[in-house]
């Protein structure tokens, strides 16, 4: 219910606004004002996107909890994407969301209302039973070191692999 409000009055917020501002300073200087915030909220979110990727990067290498960095990194381009919409009051939550004390206040909010259930780093590991179907039944020659091989009984379809002297 509360996505459904959202999409309903931020159109209408951003029409008032519009129509406030439009009024107040001219169509032109409004239109600017719309293209330059597009223009600088670009630039910044590429800059700060790299910075976040860079501590993404850092807490993988560092296995750390990676999700603020993700967090962070999300925000950032939810950021991108109200700066390029055409508008004020998204252009306002934005660059809101570009400034990292902001980010980090709005990470600590949701964290403290997301309960986490498990978190493990690395690989996972799987214990295996053999069946009888994983079993392969073969012959083999024991060879001393300096001894020659056995002649193959079949053509080799490949060349060797490296691993054994032949």
């Amino acid at each position: 219910m509360w996505l459904f409000f959202i999409f309903i009055a931020v159109p209408i917020i951003e029409i008032a606004l519009f129509i406030q501002l439009g009024g107040f300073i001219g169509l032109f200087p409004t239109l600017a004002i719309v293209v330059l915030t597009a223009i600088i909220g670009t630039h910044l979110v590429r800059q700060q996107g790299r910075q976040a990727l860079e501590n993404l990067r850092g807490s993988f290498s560092q296995l750390q909890d990676p999700s603020e960095p993700l967090a962070h990194g999300a925000m950032i381009l939810f950021a991108g994407a109200l700066l390029l919409t055409p508008g004020f009051f998204t252009d306002a939550v934005g660059f809101a969301l570009l400034v990292p004390a902001f980010r980090t206040m709005a990470f600590n909010y949701i964290r403290a209302r997301v309960k986490v259930q498990s978190f493990q780093m690395g690989a996972q590991q799987r214990s295996y039973r053999n069946t009888p179907e994983d079993i392969i039944e073969t012959e083999y020659h024991e060879v001393n070191e300096g001894e020659d091989l056995p002649p193959h009984p079949k053509k080799p379809t490949h060349s060797p692999s490296g691993w054994t002297k032949h």
